[in-house]
């Protein structure tokens, strides 16, 4: 599958029922990105987070994480506001709450975003509706 055809099966607001596939997609690429730069669609993966930003699930939010971090093409494909697509505030609790290691990472990365300006006026509704612009091209 690439981003075109996820976009048409799923759209950017995907019902519930396909949330486990764009996940299990999204682990894919991230798994080939680690194994080799190129390997995975960042493209794809980029839209994977999309739609997920847009479920607005915290559990989702280590998973996009782990995709952000698998490369250095992903790193640039993957916005750090796709992280809080259940609200920077309530991202930055959960993320102090989450056990794993990799929450301490993505908590302090996100902070250190957010003191450079990358959130300066971020809303979840706003940070969507340019999403819906970008795809809509």
């Amino acid at each position: 599958m690439d981003e075109d055809e996820s976009l048409r099966r799923y759209g950017l607001r995907p019902s519930g029922a396909h949330l486990d596939e764009i996940r299990e997609t999204l682990r894919t690429h991230a798994a080939l990105e680690r194994r080799a730069q190129g390997e995975g669609d960042t493209e794809l993966m980029r839209l994977c987070c999309v739609q997920l930003f847009n479920a607005g699930d915290l559990d989702d939010v280590l998973t996009i994480w782990d995709a952000k971090r698998s490369s250095w093409d992903a790193d640039s494909s993957v916005d750090v506001q796709l992280l809080c697509g259940a609200g920077l505030e309530e991202t930055k609790a959960y993320l102090t709450t989450a056990n794993p290691p990799e929450a301490l990472a993505a908590l302090d990365y996100l902070q250190l975003c957010e003191g450079a300006g990358d959130f300066e006026g971020f809303s979840v509704e706003s940070r969507s509706r340019w999403y819906a612009d970008y795809y809509s091209d």
